[in-house]
């Protein structure tokens, strides 16, 4: 899926609450993939390595090995049952709630990546089994994921309009 629709998959589905909230799960949702392609973005876009493989759908050989590493471990449900425990046991609740983006964002991966670029690693590092889903810029997987994130949002949006009249 792609970054955009995860922030507002996780926006909606765990920060309704307040715009703090929304904005927090909003971030919890893309962080998977901010934590890992936004440094080698923002490096490429200092100078600092060739930035030319990254227009358009670059080539693998192209991206580097700690790129795939950190792919791993944000995209593991296992490290994020540990990032969930600890906000839960040092008693961040709402915290460890609003992060829930962040396993929404694995699971919609996970059908929507094929193993050609980017499969979801979901049971790293116990495991390197991953699903050959459908890539999410398949016009049938693209149109009604942007179909059902204004559906979503409209509905949230009018029922909160409805809530405080």
């Amino acid at each position: 899926m792609d970054t955009l629709s995860h922030g507002l998959y996780g926006g909606v589905a765990v920060g309704r609450g307040s715009k703090k909230q929304y904005a927090f799960a909003f971030f919890m949702g893309i962080a998977p993939d901010i934590l890992v392609f936004g440094p080698f973005i923002m490096l490429g876009l200092l100078g600092l390595i060739d930035a030319s493989p990254m227009a358009g759908r670059p080539d693998a050989s192209h991206i580097p090995q700690y790129v795939y590493r950190m792919y791993d471990i944000t995209h593991s449900l296992f490290v994020y049952a540990g990032i969930f425990a600890t906000l839960w046991f040092i008693g961040k609740w709402k915290l460890a709630r609003l992060s829930l983006g962040w396993p929404l964002h694995i699971l919609v991966d996970i059908p929507t990546h094929s193993s050609e670029f980017f499969p979801t690693p979901f049971l790293w590092p116990l495991s390197d089994f991953h699903v050959h889903g459908v890539p999410w810029s398949t016009p049938w997987i693209f149109i009604p994921n942007v179909i059902l994130l204004i559906a979503l949002h409209l509905w949230w949006f009018l029922s909160r309009k409805k809530n405080t009249s």
